[in-house]
C-alpha cells in the first residue's frame, strides 16, 4: 500500500486500540522518511485526526525530533509492543475486594477479562462500593491525564468515598507539558464537550499511575515523559502558521 494511502486508512480509522492504531501509523510514518515536508503533513493529520491518543502525538514527536524517522518510526512501534504495563497491572491488583473499570480499556480490559471474578464495570454506585477504581489513560500530562468520558465523574465519586483510583498508562502515553498543553487545546476545539472523544481528569484524582516501570506516583509518573516537543505539532488545525 502507498504511503499516503495507509495514513489515510490509519488517519479514518475508528474504535482501534491506542497501541494497534499508532503501530499502524508508525508503519504510514516510515514511508515519508525521504519525504520531510510529507512527514511534517502526515504526523499534523494523524494528531488532528485522534486528537485524545498521547501514543500518536509521542510517534509524531519522535519521528519528527529524530534525525532519522524511518529508524524513530520503527522503535516506536517496537516500543509499544513490548509495553509491559499489563503484566505491572495484573502483578499489583489486590488478591482480594472488587475492581471497578471505566469501560472495556486496551490495557486494564485485558488484564480484568482474566481476573473477571474480581471486577465489576460501570459508574456511580459501583465505584462507590469497590475496593479500587482503574482508568485507563489515553494519554497524562502534568495537570491531568485524557480519559474516556465519564471518567472524571468516576475519579470524583471514588475520591468522595476514598476508594483509591489507579491511572494505567502505558507505554507512549505520558507527554511532556508543551505537548500535553497541545493535546487539551485539541480536545477544547469541540464545538460542544459532550463531542469532544475524551475528557481531561484532574492529576490530583489520581492515587498511583501504572505505567511499564512499575506503581508510581502520578508526580513521578510525569517525569517518564521521555519525547521531545516538535513545534510542528503545536499549532491549532487551521490556524496561521
Amino acid at each position: 500500500m502507498h504511503p499516503i494511502e495507509r495514513l489515510r486508512h490509519v488517519a479514518r480509522a475508528q474504535g482501534a486500540g491506542p497501541a494497534l492504531l499508532v503501530r499502524e501509523a508508525a508503519g504510514a510514518l516510515a514511508g515519508f522518511g525521504d519525504d520531510p515536508p510529507g512527514l511534517v503533513t502526515a504526523c499534523r493529520r494523524l494528531v488532528d485526526r485522534h486528537p485524545d491518543v498521547g501514543p500518536m502525538w509521542w510517534l509524531a514527536a519522535k519521528v519528527l525530533g529524530g534525525g532519522d524517522p524511518v529508524s524513530a518510526a520503527r522503535a516506536a512501534a517496537e516500543e509499544l509492543e513490548d509495553d509491559t504495563t499489563g503484566a505491572v497491572l495484573a502483578r499489583a491488583l489486590p488478591v482480594e475486594g472488587t475492581v471497578a473499570v471505566l469501560g472495556w480499556p486496551e490495557i486494564a480490559g485485558g488484564v480484568v477479562l482474566e481476573l473477571l471474578s474480581r471486577a465489576q464495570a460501570g459508574l456511580g454506585p459501583a465505584v462507590a462500593e469497590a475496593s479500587l477504581l482503574l482508568i485507563e489513560a489515553s494519554a497524562l500530562g502534568p495537570t491531568g491525564f485524557a480519559a474516556e468520558p465519564g471518567a472524571r465523574a468516576a475519579a470524583a465519586v471514588a475520591r468522595h468515598a476514598e476508594v483509591p483510583t489507579w491511572v494505567v498508562a502505558g507505554a507512549g502515553r505520558v507527554l511532556p507539558a508543551r505537548l500535553w498543553d497541545a493535546l487539551v487545546d485539541r480536545l477544547d476545539c469541540a464545538s460542544e464537550p459532550w463531542e469532544a472523544p475524551a475528557e481531561v481528569v484532574p492529576l490530583d484524582l489520581a492515587d498511583q499511575v501504572v505505567g511499564p516501570d512499575g506503581m508510581q506516583l502520578p508526580s513521578d509518573a510525569v517525569r517518564r515523559a521521555d519525547c521531545p516537543v516538535a513545534p510542528e505539532l503545536l499549532r491549532l488545525p487551521n490556524e496561521p502558521a
